[in-house]
């Protein structure tokens, strides 16, 4: 084992992708085993076992503690979401505008982009006055009923589970039925909102990768707690949407990228990497080896695509070169996931989860958690950051020693300084104002999901 000075970010000190490394008091320690305040401590001197015990003590009353007061932020925090039906706003729905929607405006690419944002970067939130429509998200559903099911295992309260399911219900009531060529039915699910980028318009209507991959994941996630079969089968649908509808700007015999949605052309990692996720989830529990071998593919070419110093862009286009937190996050939990599925490709993904993992610890945190917007600018520091950190730093804790303590850190961070009396998290921070609005997919469901992920992970 190679141990770095206290505080030290090397990736060999705590980085090992496939198998959890034993921790520094192992090598002291034969057996240490933890049963809330009582443990046995074994082949130690009586008086090295004396101190351990109390440090022992110690630490197991502050994470059980720590552990409690979590559970009361994702309690108020879920409720609060549930009094409202899970629907709130977002802050890319400016496209929903009543107002908007009765011009002609409606109709042009520069109009659209230029409301949409000024709906989102408004100091003020104007969507009551513009008759913006609160709605319930396919991904926040998706999140909503994953945190749920992770209160679940973790307590084995049967009641999270079927908080859960009518979850997954009703997310399946959102879904977009489609079909193969050869009849076959496809299934994926779109925002709940028209949306437009610098370079594409999706209508609602649209179904988009980003959601869907979030409901392939609850779908079997729902499927291995209540052996489901329709649950499996929505997945498997899910996998043919996306190899059939889904672009493929950049295809070779060993890598592949597909796109965001079936209208636009553009090349996002995160995007491409989400849809190798759905593929290996299903190819891993039905053997199917095509979907398999694409998510294999989806892996070999954002490897190839990563920058020198460990980062990946957020795309390939002139205007898509910034580094950001959770993209980021996105990439390195989705390569670590494809990986631990598909056993041989770890071999091609070691580096890249280690390179990636340090830029990210490295350049996208303060030293107190705060969760920096960019590599290279702190703001705003936003929910969604905030968030999306934490989850992932709670599952690949599975791989990282270091990834744990940032966790509760930067969850530390976040409740004390976003989180409202209320139970809802504020949306951002910026250096002269912080903007409260409680957004329903974009901050609400995903600091669910994170702070059930790292409840779970103690």
């Amino acid at each position: 084992m190679v141990v770095t000075a206290k505080g030290a970010r090397s990736r060999r000190a705590g980085f090992d992708p496939y198998t959890l490394r034993q921790p520094l008091s192992s090598i002291l320690l034969h057996e240490i085993t933890f049963n809330r305040f009582q443990f046995q401590i074994r082949t130690l001197p009586p008086c090295l076992s004396a101190g351990l015990c109390t440090w022992a003590v110690l630490l197991s009353t502050f994470t059980h503690s720590m552990a409690s007061d979590l559970e009361k932020v994702y309690n108020s925090l879920f409720s609060f979401c549930e009094a409202r039906d899970f629907a709130g706003h977002d802050p890319f729905d400016g496209l929903s505008s009543r107002i908007f929607a009765s011009t002609p405006l409606k109709h042009s690419t520069t109009a659209r982009l230029a409301w949409l944002q000024i709906v989102k970067r408004s100091p003020i939130d104007l969507r009551r006055v513009l008759g913006v429509q609160k709605g319930a998200n396919p991904k926040g559903l998706a999140l909503f009923a994953m945190a749920e099911f992770s209160r679940f295992r973790a307590t084995d309260n049967a009641e999270y589970a079927e908080n859960g399911r009518r979850l997954i219900e009703r997310l399946l009531d959102t879904g977009l039925v489609g079909k193969t060529q050869d009849g076959r039915s496809t299934l994926g699910f779109g925002y709940n909102f028209d949306w437009q980028s610098r370079h594409f318009f999706a209508p609602v209507g649209t179904p988009a990768i980003v959601p869907t991959a979030f409901a392939s994941q609850a779908l079997i996630e729902a499927y291995e707690i209540f052996t489901d079969e329709k649950y499996l089968t929505a997945a498997g649908e899910i996998c043919d949407f996306i190899l059939t509808q889904l672009n493929r700007p950049v295809e070779t015999d060993d890598e592949v990228c597909f796109n965001y949605t079936p209208v636009d052309h553009e090349i996002i990692f995160n995007a491409s990497l989400l849809a190798g996720e759905s593929l290996a989830r299903v190819g891993a529990i039905t053997g199917n080896a095509e979907y398999l071998e694409m998510a294999a593919k989806t892996v070999r070419f954002a490897v190839r695509q990563q920058r020198g110093d460990g980062a990946w862009a957020y795309g390939t286009g002139a205007k898509q070169g910034w580094v950001d937190n959770f993209h980021t996050a996105y990439v390195v939990l989705s390569l670590y996931r494809i990986s631990s599925l598909i056993h041989n490709l770890q071999s091609e993904t070691f580096d890249a989860i280690g390179r990636g993992s340090d830029f990210w610890l490295d350049n996208l945190f303060l030293d107190d958690g705060t969760p920096k917007y960019f590599d290279n600018t702190i703001y705003p520091v936003d929910i969604h950051s905030a968030a999306v950190a934490i989850a992932a730093l709670s599952e690949l804790n599975a791989i990282d020693a270091r990834m744990l303590p940032l966790a509760k850190k930067t969850a530390e961070w976040t409740i004390a300084n976003m989180c409202d009396d209320v139970g809802y998290f504020y949306y951002q921070i910026g250096k002269s104002r912080t903007v409260k609005t409680p957004f329903m997919r974009w901050g609400q469901a995903w600091m669910a999901y994170a702070l059930a992920r790292l409840i779970a992970a103690g």
